[in-house]
């Protein structure tokens, strides 16, 4: 299986649709209520519900997801059943699978209540037919061209004496996301040198996005936030706030990270942990809607 532990959870939502074929004569009979084998919709609803619940034990691959809704319709025309279905949960990975395996349960279920009566019945096909969530939800405005710079702040990263892992782990990210990465530097845990650093960048080159590495902590020479509160104009509290709960759930010294975001004028910037494994989260926690924050800055509607 894929592994997913990196992932933010998010409200996923798929809808499927089967159609079976068959007689007239067998939509009449079950309108009327002339089937030998009971009542083959309300089955095959429950079957489409119990499918979707146990899609990970049929199709080996997929993950076991909490579902918070499932729902089956089925509607029936002159000589075609329509079998509709709806998948949610808040949850790492998409519920296409459980949508498609309903729908493909409640045919098979009605085939089989069915088949006794009418023997020329198809299932002619089964279809996703929407999905939303996660990733695939959000894309950057055609056009767009954000220029991104990368702070790493560690006073032996600045000698020479530690290799950055982290900083580069963020510049490779941005670059996927087609960002320009305008600058990179390592600097040294020094509150007014990344505050004329954050002023320059900002005011001057004029990035759209600056991430800085390291120097959240508490320790004596960690003063990122101290240098970041100066500068911001706004804070953006849910972007900290929802790193430190992301980061919470993989290692509790999260929560003694005091890392700040906030916006100087059209410039966001966002501090991120100092270690490879924080900045990994951190960066698969934020993107890609951190980038919805440019459209706000410029005035777009939400």
């Amino acid at each position: 299986m894929k592994d997913v532990s990196q992932k933010p959870n998010t409200l996923r939502v798929a809808r499927a649709v089967a159609q079976l074929k068959c007689l007239a004569a067998t939509v009449s009979a079950i309108q009327s209520g002339n089937v030998p084998k009971a009542d083959p919709i309300g089955v095959a609803k429950v079957a489409g519900v119990q499918a979707a619940k146990n899609t990970s034990l049929l199709i080996p691959y997929c993950h076991q997801v909490p579902l918070d809704h499932v729902s089956v319709e089925i509607e029936m025309e002159q000589a075609v059943i329509r079998i509709k279905t709806e998948v949610k949960a808040v949850w790492k990975t998409g519920v296409e699978m459980e949508a498609l395996a309903a729908a493909s349960a409640a045919a098979l279920t009605l085939y089989d209540m069915l088949k006794i009566i009418d023997e020329t019945m198809e299932i002619a096909s089964i279809k996703l037919t929407e999905k939303k969530g996660g990733k695939s939800d959000f894309t950057l405005s055609d056009g767009a061209c954000l220029k991104a710079a990368v702070l790493v702040l560690s006073d032996l990263g600045a000698k020479g004496e530690r290799k950055d892992l982290s900083g580069e782990a963020i510049k490779n990210r941005v670059v996927e996301l087609k960002l320009v990465v305008q600058e990179y530097k390592v600097l040294p845990d020094d509150v007014a040198l990344i505050e004329r650093e954050l002023l320059r960048l900002s005011d001057e080159v004029e990035v759209d996005l600056i991430m800085t590495t390291g120097g959240t902590g508490i320790g004596p020479r960690d003063v990122t936030p101290e240098a970041t509160l100066k500068v911001i104009h706004r804070q953006l509290p849910g972007v900290s706030e929802f790193l430190r709960s992301h980061g919470q759930e993989r290692t509790r010294y999260s929560m003694l990270s005091r890392a700040v975001a906030g916006a100087r004028g059209k410039t966001i910037i966002v501090n991120l942990p100092g270690s490879l494994s924080g900045v990994n989260e951190s960066l698969d926690a934020l993107f890609p809607w951190l980038l919805h924050s440019f459209k706000m800055i410029q005035g777009e509607k939400h």
